[in-house]
């Protein structure tokens, strides 16, 4: 049975003590000899729910999960009782045939109902459907919950099966509760929510109608043939209520499709707008469109859905989820976005106003980003450590590094000195700083501690902090399965591999990844992968264990940023070849690199694939921000080293009678780097303010400013040291020729500064717009 798994342990119970009840209770169970199958839904994130066959008779079994729940909620109960009376009424559920309340049968209560054959659609788009399809599917969608809501409970004797009237306060109220019962993490976003919804409510709250509480397109079993609904499934939230608020929140797939695109894209034709699917529904329903209050609704709405994901999430990690491994992990990133769009909608409504997330509106908002002492306290212990660390061992190693590096038998090679410093700072605990769930410091803390870090070329890869392992290690902690963190991701934590990432391709526009061509196409339990790539970072570092490859798994037909993925690709796989050395603007890079690879029929296994297939966009975006605002961390202590240089230069040459120092155009270019240093510190502080207090999301405007900002800065800043030095500036005595070619590199890896200035743009336009309302 697709969509199904063997029964998983916490969920396993006395089978021949069910087949024994069934058999005696359910009038249409077989009574005879042939193999009770039972298989487990991989959906069904809740309440367990089965599969169940004996002959050629299919159910379908739902129960209680185990383990401590929370007061009030998997009452299968109700879900049994309100599809009981539905299918009496004509309405489409499946047909229900027992409820048992004793648990000594397989160890809580259950009931067993038809199993309803046909189409369940995982994907809002539709991808497989024609255009015209798509649009009928959601119009029999949209008609069947509007019938729904013009049923009267009364004549079905569900009058004592929810309260009358202030649904949305109760629902505010309710949810409210069960987040901070399950929380795991602070989000402000909900925070202000509980804070400030209850303030906000619409006035309408005496509409009373049967709603589901959890309508959306996966929960619906469509004809197999045609645009018509079977079955509505999943009445776990059901209740009586306000019908605006229950359609509401089948609307939240307009938002749900974008929470994590990289950017807009165009719906895929027969996609209705929300504007059109709401005046189906009025028309349905015969009220006017468009509906009061509508985006209060919708907002309510994503803050119940974030409650009830939050409430996944916690239950997966007490181990009694009833979802798999890989979906019950993956919900815990989606609380925030939730959360956060929640909070833009209600500021749209015009409800509610609050300083936008992405601007600077008060001063209380920036003293943790100018204070010196703002550091935590543990932030400012690390920091001070660190400092001694560069001073005591890192700089007085550089020359060494150097000597061992000119002298080394292959030219990719890992000098003697770095594994010596690697483990002198990993007993000293300075180890993994970037990664808080072991470090426990915000990116705020790590910043200064980065800026330490980037004054030395051996900084960063002492203390297990440098790219790409570090934004590796981010992505992989927040997009994979437990199986996969335990193979890949703890060796880069203790320090025994490096891995890269590779994006770019040599023959199509990489600025927009929707280009890339790198083929991952899927052969039974495998993919097959053939391409190229380029300027991949660490591809000829002799500790090279794995690839993580971006290429294209869908075709043309699926929404543009559903079409790749990404997947690990250990190096020994037959088929991956490293290719040229690619020379940055001049040198190699050495002992890490930049490199070509070449995928020739390479084969990895599904399992091997991050998130899931098609989400690799999700995925990229999840290690680009945080990479990107390090790498400026790192390069303002690049400048901060540059200008001791300068500022030591100049007293030490003589030109025309006077010190350089004396010099008004290098006294100028000297109070200039300052200026710029101190500009971009800002920035970067500032954006790891917002990354640590609103999520990546939030601060994207501000972590595009900084990588902007930050190379022209840092160019400049080199470039004046190189006028200083003279000769000296553009000899292999100085490094300001390796720092030149990085900064200048900056402006065109992880996104060129044109892509970054647009993005820039488009936000900016974006509140200006919003400010007016």
């Amino acid at each position: 049975m697709a969509d199904t798994t063997e029964v998983r342990r916490q969920h396993r119970f006395d089978v021949d003590k069910l087949h024994r009840y069934l058999v005696d209770n359910v009038p249409e169970f077989p009574k005879t000899n042939d193999k009770f199958i039972i298989r487990q839904f991989s959906s069904g994130q809740s309440n367990p729910t089965f599969y169940l066959k004996k002959g050629d008779q299919e159910f379908v079994l739902r129960k209680k999960p185990p383990g401590k729940l929370l007061r009030g909620a998997h009452q299968i109960d109700r879900e049994h009782r309100i599809q009981n009376a539905l299918y009496n009424a004509g309405y489409p559920v499946p047909k229900q045939y027992l409820y048992c309340a004793d648990s000594s049968i397989i160890g809580t209560e259950f009931y067993v109902m038809e199993h309803v054959k046909g189409r369940i659609f995982r994907d809002n788009f539709l991808p497989e459907c024609s255009p015209d399809e798509r649009t009928d599917l959601f119009r029999a969608l949209n008609d069947v919950h509007a019938k729904l809501h013009r049923i009267d409970y009364r004549t079905l004797g569900l009058e004592n099966y929810g309260k009358i009237g202030n649904y949305c306060r109760r629902q505010v109220s309710t949810w409210s509760k069960q987040y901070r019962a399950s929380e795991t993490s602070n989000i402000e976003s909900m925070n202000k929510l509980i804070e400030v919804l209850p303030k906000v409510l619409p006035k309408d709250e005496e509409a009373t109608t049967i709603i589901h509480g959890d309508f959306k397109l996966d929960n619906v079993v469509f004809h197999p043939t045609e645009p018509r609904v079977l079955a509505v499934l999943d009445w776990e939230l059901s209740t009586l209520g306000h019908p605006i608020a229950d359609f509401s929140y089948s609307c939240i797939m307009f938002y749900r499709a974008r929470l994590f695109a990289a950017d807009e894209e165009p719906l895929p034709e027969g996609f209705p707008s929300e504007e059109d699917y709401v005046r189906w529904y009025c028309q349905n329903v015969g009220v006017a469109a468009p509906i009061p209050n509508w985006d209060v609704y919708m907002a309510i709405s994503l803050f119940k859905l974030t409650g009830i994901v939050q409430g996944v999430h916690a239950r997966f990690k007490a181990g009694i989820a009833s979802a798999v491994k890989e979906q019950a992990e993956v919900v815990g990133g989606i609380v925030q976005p939730m959360a956060d769009t929640a909070l833009h909608i209600l500021m749209r409504s015009g409800k509610y106003v609050i300083e936008d997330l992405s601007a600077i509106k008060s001063a209380e908002d920036i003293i943790p980003t100018v204070d010196p002492y703002g550091k935590s306290p543990k932030g400012k212990e690390m920091y001070d450590r660190v400092k001694k660390f560069m001073e005591d061992y890192v700089y007085p190693a550089e020359q060494i590094y150097a000597e061992q590096l000119e002298n080394a038998p292959v030219k990719w090679f890992i000098p003697q000195i770095v594994d010596e410093l690697r483990a002198k700072a990993k007993k000293e605990g300075l180890w993994n700083l970037f990664f808080k769930p072991l470090s426990g410091l915000s990116q705020l803390d790590f910043a200064m501690i980065a800026e330490e870090m980037g004054r030395s070329p051996l900084g960063p890869e002492t203390f297990n902090c440098g790219p790409p392992n570090a934004p590796n290690i981010e992505m992989i902690q927040q997009c994979a399965t437990e199986e996969q963190k335990k193979k890949y991701m703890q060796p880069m934590l203790d320090g025994n591999v490096v891995s890269c990432f590779a994006m770019t391709e040599p023959d199509v526009a990489s600025s927009d990844p929707v280009n890339l061509e790198l083929s991952i196409r899927r052969e039974g339990d495998n993919y097959i992968i053939n391409g190229r790539k380029w300027w991949i970072t660490g591809g000829n570092d002799p500790r090279l264990a794995f690839v993580t490859v971006m290429g294209k798994t869908g075709d043309d037909s699926l929404p543009r940023h559903r079409r790749h993925s990404v997947v690990f690709v250990p190096v020994n796989t037959p088929g991956f070849k490293r290719g040229r050395s690619l020379s940055l603007m001049g040198y190699e890079d050495v002992p890490s690199g930049h490199v070509e690879l070449e995928f020739d029929n390479v084969k990895v296994p599904v399992s091997n694939v991050l998130l899931g297939e098609g989400r690799g966009f999700e995925v990229a975006q999840s290690r680009l921000g945080p990479a990107r605002l390090q790498h400026c961390m790192r390069e303002i202590g690049v400048a901060e080293r540059v200008l001791e240089m300068i500022c030591k230069r100049v007293h030490e040459r003589f030109p025309f009678g006077k010190s350089l120092a004396r010099q008004g155009v290098v006294q100028q270019q000297i109070a200039e780097s300052r200026i710029g240093i101190e500009k971009i510190r800002l920035l970067v502080l500032r954006a790891a303010h917002l990354l640590d207090k609103h999520g990546a999301k939030a601060a994207r405007k501000q972590i595009a400013m900084a990588f902007v900002a930050t190379p022209r800065t840092v160019r400049q800043i080199i470039d004046h040291a190189i006028q200083i030095h003279g000769g000296a500036g553009v000899s292999q005595d100085y490094p300001f020729w390796k720092w030149f070619a990085w900064a200048r590199a900056m402006q065109i890896f992880d996104g060129p500064d044109e892509v970054h200035l647009a993005a820039i743009a488009k936000a900016e336009l974006q509140e200006q717009e919003k400010a007016k309302l």
